[in-house]
């Protein structure tokens, strides 16, 4: 089975399973201990917090680590929600992952603005200055990079503005980090990370809040100076790191443009091979390992999906499924793209050590099925 879904989740890098086992055995201690065991594991924490730090460009004392993105996403809304005006609304992007979606519709009910996308995927800057004219957000919400359709949007720019009137910005970097250079994120006030999206174990994450008063989601021991009670998981911390690591040293060795100009020849000889394709997000900045396309009418009752699963190749469908039933993608409904044509989405998202003769077979095998159609 050739593995073409990463964005859901990465496999783990070797040098992410070394670090881990090599931790497991070093720290068997938990952190908040006072013995030497303890204090070794709580170390191990420091520096890595250090080193972590150091890529986002902040200070390590605004880390905290977290079981994932979701965890961290619900951290962000609901500290948000404890330091708001109670009737400021909160906007975000309309393209965001349920994790921050859902979250926001939690702890700001009723008070949810949309940030709208055009139909490449990108929010427009200049909505965020007209809507200013008529209410103050209480937080402004926008991703680095799409999970559906890896559409980058300009958050850099989004940061900027946000400090420039003074408004909290959340990014949430879980499809960025390990993709893209990190180095710069720490300017935002909250930014989302999730080791299994890179590369590194499950279960562990991080969240680079603002300093200052901090209202924790979760409560219990006064870990990580109160803001998220529950021990913390060495290994997996530290594997996260050498997995993120050996990620920014591909991207500093320049190995984002060859596997940028792989996915473009595939997508090329997609487009040709299968008429009628169209790619969501085109003549967007997109990530370097994600295809999202609708793939033409067939007269077959079984989806894409199923029929590249049994060729051998594991990707991903672009809507999502809730209570059994198959609903359309908020983000290509939200980018212009009809429910008909959403249940015909498919997603292509390799890695770094993804050949660019896994792209060629499945081009073939996609061109079989749609040959016997």
């Amino acid at each position: 089975m050739i593995y073409l879904d990463h964005n859901a989740t990465s496999p783990l890098l070797p040098q992410a399973r070394a670090a881990w086992l090599e931790a497991t055995e070093q720290f068997p201690g938990n952190p908040s201990s006072p013995h030497r065991l303890g204090e070794r594991a709580d170390r191990a924490l420091d520096e890595a917090g250090q080193r972590l730090a150091t890529l986002l460009g902040c200070s390590p004392l605004d880390l905290v680590w977290t079981s994932g993105a979701t965890e961290a996403c619900n951290t962000a809304l609901h500290h948000a929600a404890k330091h708001a005006d109670p009737a400021a609304p909160v906007w975000i992007s309309a393209v965001e992952h349920p994790a921050v979606h859902d979250s926001a519709a939690h702890f700001f009910a009723g008070r949810v603005r949309l940030i709208p996308v055009g139909s490449r995927g990108v929010i427009p800057l200049d909505w965020l200055t007209h809507q200013l004219a008529r209410e103050r957000p209480a937080f402004v919400a926008v991703m680095a990079a799409n999970n559906e359709t890896g559409v980058l949007q300009p958050w850099p720019d989004v940061q900027t503005w946000c400090d420039t009137h003074g408004i909290p910005f959340f990014c949430d970097a879980t499809q960025w980090c390990g993709r893209l250079a990190t180095q710069g994120l720490g300017a935002c006030d909250f930014v989302v990370g999730s080791a299994h999206k890179f590369g590194g174990p499950r279960g562990v994450g991080f969240l680079k809040v603002p300093s200052g008063a901090f209202a924790p989601l979760l409560h219990g021991g006064p870990q990580q100076s109160r803001r998220r009670a529950g021990t913390e998981n060495v290994p997996g911390v530290v594997a996260m790191l050498a997995a993120l690591e050996w990620c920014e040293q591909q991207i500093a060795t320049g190995g984002v443009a060859a596997r940028r100009e792989a996915r473009d020849r595939f997508t090329q000889k997609l487009l040709a091979a299968v008429p009628g394709t169209s790619v969501n997000g085109a003549g967007a900045e997109r990530l370097w390992n994600t295809v999202s396309v609708i793939m033409p009418p067939a007269n077959t009752p079984r989806r894409w999906v199923v029929k590249l699963d049994k060729a051998g190749f594991a990707v991903s469908t672009g809507s999502a499924c809730a209570s059994g039933s198959e609903e359309p993608s908020p983000v290509l409904t939200a980018m212009g793209i009809d429910a008909a044509a959403s249940a015909r989405a498919l997603r292509f998202s390799g890695g770094w050590l993804t050949e660019e003769a896994a792209w060629d077979g499945l081009l073939a095998a996609i061109e079989r099925e749609w040959r016997s159609v």
